[in-house]
C-alpha cells in the first residue's frame, strides 16, 4: 500500500531537473576554472556570468520581483552542486540571499519592490554586515551608529568579515540606533548602497580557502541615506539578523555537503585507479572502510541539510535547532570528508596539482562563518532545553 508521506523523502522531479540542470552548468563553465581562481586569489567572473545568464546567481529572489522564485530546497541544490567543484563560486547565489534575506523577511513592500528586482536582473548583489573588528560571535556588541537627522540616517563605523564586499552593489547594515538597549530594540536595519558618499572598502583578507570570494572591511564615514533604507522598524535589526540566520546557515551546510561530495567523488576516481602492489587501491579493505565511512556521512549530511531546508521554507518553530544543527553537522563532516580524500590521494593529494588540497581548505570556514560550530552547539541546546524541536 503506498503512502503518500514517503514522497517527503525524495526530491521531486522538478529539483531533480534543478540539480541536473546547476550540475550541467558547474561542469562546463565553473569547474574549469576554480583551480585559478583559487591560485590568482580573483573573483570567478566567468562563473558569476555563467550563473547570471541561467538564472541561478540568485534563485530565491520571487517570481514577483522578477527572479526564479525558487523555495529553500532548490536554493540549497543550486549551492550543493556549485560546491562541488567551487565553493567560492557557491558563495555568489549564498550571499546574494544572505544580504537580501532581511529586506524579504522584514522590509517595506517599497523596499522590496526597489532592490529584489535589481538583484534578479544581476544588477547588483548583496552582501550581509554583521560582524565587525570586536563583536563576531558577540554581534550584540556591534558599535557602528546610526543616527536620526531628519528625513536620513547617518551610518559611522566598521564592518569586519564581509564577504564579497567590493563586488556587491548592496549591503544589509547591522548598527546601533539606541545604545541602551543594545540587543532589546537598540539595533536597526538598512540597506547601504556601494554608491553612498563615504562608503569605502579594506584590501582583501588574506585567507587560507575560498580565495576567490573577496572578503573585505567596510567602512562607513558619515553615511548619509534616507530614512526609508531601513529594513523593518527601528529596534527590530538584531531580531531580523537572528531569523536571517535561521535561514541562511542552510545554505552553509548545502556548501559543506557539495564540497564534502566534490571530496568523495574525486578520491573514488583516483582509488580506483591508483595501483600499488599491483592492484587498484581500492581493493585494500583499509581503504574501503575509510571511503564508506565518508560517503555515509556524507549522505547523513545530505538528509539533515534538506530536512532543515523544508523546515526553512515552511517557517517551521524548530528551523533555529535544525538550521544550526545541519550547518554545524554538515561542517564538521566536510572537514573531515575532505582531509580523508587528500589522505586517499597520499603525497599526490598534498599538492595543488589535485583539488581535494583546495577542498579541504575551503570547508574550513563552513566551520567558522554564520556563527562557529561551537556557537551552533549553544544554539542547539538552549533550543532543547526550551523544548523546541520536533519529533519526527
Amino acid at each position: 500500500m503506498s503512502n503518500p508521506d514517503f514522497d517527503l523523502y525524495q526530491l521531486s522531479e522538478e529539483h531533480k531537473a534543478i540539480r541536473e540542470a546547476v550540475r550541467d552548468l558547474t561542469d562546463a563553465k565553473i569547474a574549469p576554472f576554480a583551480a585559478v581562481v583559487d591560485e590568482e586569489a580573483r573573483y570567478p567572473h566567468e562563473a558569476a556570468e555563467a550563473l547570471l545568464a541561467s538564472d541561478f546567481h540568485a534563485p530565491h529572489v520571487p517570481e514577483q520581483y522578477g527572479g526564479a522564485g525558487a523555495d529553500a530546497l532548490a536554493t540549497v541544490l543550486v549551492i550543493e552542486e556549485i560546491s562541488r567543484a567551487c565553493v567560492s563560486s557557491s558563495l555568489i547565489p549564498a550571499v546574494n540571499k544572505l544580504g537580501s534575506l532581511p529586506v524579504m523577511l522584514s522590509g517595506s513592500e517599497e523596499l522590496k519592490a526597489k532592490y529584489l528586482p535589481l538583484l534578479a536582473q544581476g544588477k547588483g548583489g548583496f552582501s550581509y554586515c554583521l560582524s565587525e573588528p570586536e563583536a563576531g560571535s558577540d554581534a550584540g556588541g556591534m558599535t557602528t551608529r546610526a543616527v536620526k537627522d531628519g528625513d536620513f540616517w547617518v551610518l559611522n563605523g566598521v564592518k569586519r568579515w564581509i564577504t564579497n564586499a567590493g563586488e556587491s552593489e548592496y549591503y544589509t547594515v547591522m548598527a546601533v540606533t539606541d545604545p541602551e538597549k543594545k540587543t532589546r530594540g537598540g539595533i536597526s536595519a538598512f540597506v547601504v548602497e556601494k554608491s553612498d558618499e563615504g562608503v569605502s572598502f579594506g584590501a582583501p583578507e588574506k585567507k587560507l580557502g575560498i580565495k576567490g570570494s573577496p572578503t573585505r572591511e567596510v567602512y562607513f564615514d558619515n553615511v548619509r541615506i534616507p530614512a526609508d533604507r531601513m529594513i523593518g522598524e527601528e529596534g527590530t535589526g538584531f531580531a531580523t539578523a537572528m531569523k536571517t540566520l535561521d535561514h541562511t546557515r542552510v545554505t552553509i551546510a548545502a556548501q559543506a555537503v557539495g564540497v564534502a561530495q566534490g571530496a568523495l567523488d574525486y578520491a573514488l576516481e583516483y582509488a580506483k585507479e591508483r595501483k600499488q602492489f599491483n592492484k587498484s587501491i581500492a581493493e585494500f579493505q583499509g581503504l574501503q572502510f575509510l571511503l564508506a565511512e565518508m560517503g555515509m556521512k556524507v549522505e547523513a549530511a545530505r538528509q539533515m541539510t534538506y530536512a532543515a531546508a523544508a523546515r526553512s521554507e515552511r517557517g517551521d518553530s524548530d528551523l533555529t535547532f535544525f538550521g544550526a544543527a545541519a550547518k554545524c553537522f554538515a561542517s564538521d563532516v566536510a572537514m573531515e570528508v575532505t582531509t580523508n580524500a587528500v589522505q586517499v590521494l597520499g603525497g599526490y593529494g598534498f599538492t595543488r596539482d589535485y583539488p581535494v588540497e583546495r577542498m579541504m581548505r575551503d570547508a574550513k570556514i563552513t566551520q567558522i562563518y554564520e556563527g562557529t560550530n561551537q556557537v551552533q552547539r549553544i544554539v542547539m541546546a538552549r533550543q532543547l532545553l526550551a523544548g523546541v524541536q520536533s519529533q519526527l
